[in-house]
């Protein structure tokens, strides 16, 4: 990365482009709110200090230097990075048939509806007005597809809140299919809610577990449905491969309770994509400190690292 090795008068250091991806993983990891929170911190914690790489009597890293990283390593490259250290975990685990589970979670906006149009922000004119739970909220999507077995996500696509599951469900499914190829692994069946009940999903795979929509198919008894209370009804065998969904609930919940992902203060599709997939980056390094120390146990136990 050039222009990120200057120094910058007494006492400050080179911009050490794996210190700052560092602080951004601590940063994630830790729940600080701001890059100027993460600054201050720095200056003040020699354990974290060491752990980003900066130096005795080196200043910590600015604002200014942190925000510009941000920008230079991109929406892209932290998907690459992520997508590598996937393939290995999979091969490592010898996976070979793969159930996915997909769903969508919802991202605030760090910004206010906008006063002449209330379905899109003021100063986030890219942020839209979406189904937020059982509300709606000003924001984006973080779209994701993960391995039932072992909750490692294998696609993520990120879209403002007003675009539907359906509309990304079958380039989830490519991305999915193409990671799954290359850790010599295939896709066996796809796991989603009713909003993914769509007969081009259906269609596109072999094996698809996802409940009908009260509308859909009223005539035909005997298949798979879920009730205001989320009880499922319909064949024994798709209400038991159907009780792993909510694995992707608990990835979320890792991904927002634990890193951060909740924790939105930039504008803008590409920023939040960028700032998200350093929170999911955080849930794979999770699971390869894990397999790394023969504890996959704790892959799935945010806390047993980040302490």
């Amino acid at each position: 990365m050039r222009g990120c090795f200057h120094t910058h008068g007494p006492g400050r250091h080179p911009r050490n482009p794996l210190g700052l991806f560092r602080t951004f993983i601590v940063m994630k990891m830790k729940g600080v709110r701001s890059l100027r929170e993460m600054t201050r911190i720095l200056d003040a914690d020699l354990r974290l200090r060491k752990l980003c790489l900066i130096k005795k009597k080196q200043t910590a890293y600015p604002r200014s230097v942190l925000s510009r990283f941000t920008g230079k390593v991109g929406e892209d490259k932290l998907a690459r990075i992520i997508e590598e250290k996937v393939i290995r975990l999979l091969k490592q685990n010898k996976a070979k048939e793969v159930d996915s589970v997909f769903d969508a979670s919802f991202i605030k906006a760090w910004s206010t509806r906008h006063p002449l149009d209330n379905q899109k922000g003021s100063s986030d004119q890219e942020a839209r007005v979406g189904r937020a739970g059982r509300t709606f909220g000003l924001g984006y999507k973080l779209h994701l597809a993960i391995d039932a077995k072992t909750m490692l996500p294998l696609a993520c696509t990120f879209a403002s809140a007003n675009q539907n599951e359906q509309k990304h469900s079958l380039n989830m499914l490519e991305k999915a299919k193409l990671i799954l190829k290359q850790s010599a692994a295939r896709l066996k069946r796809v796991i989603a809610d009713s909003q993914y009940s769509d007969s081009k999903l259906r269609n596109a795979i072999e094996e698809t577990v996802i409940p009908y929509r009260a509308n859909q198919k009223r005539e035909i008894k005997g298949l798979l449905r879920t009730d205001k209370k989320f009880r499922t009804y319909g064949p024994d065998n798709q209400r038991k491969e159907y009780h792993k969904r909510p694995r992707i609930e608990a990835v979320y919940s890792f991904l927002k309770t634990q890193y951060s992902l909740s924790v939105n203060k930039v504008r803008g599709l590409g920023n939040v994509a960028s700032y998200a997939l350093f929170s999911i980056l955080c849930l794979v390094l999770n699971r390869e400190a894990a397999e790394n120390i023969g504890r996959s146990d704790k892959a799935v136990s945010p806390t047993y690292f980040n302490t």
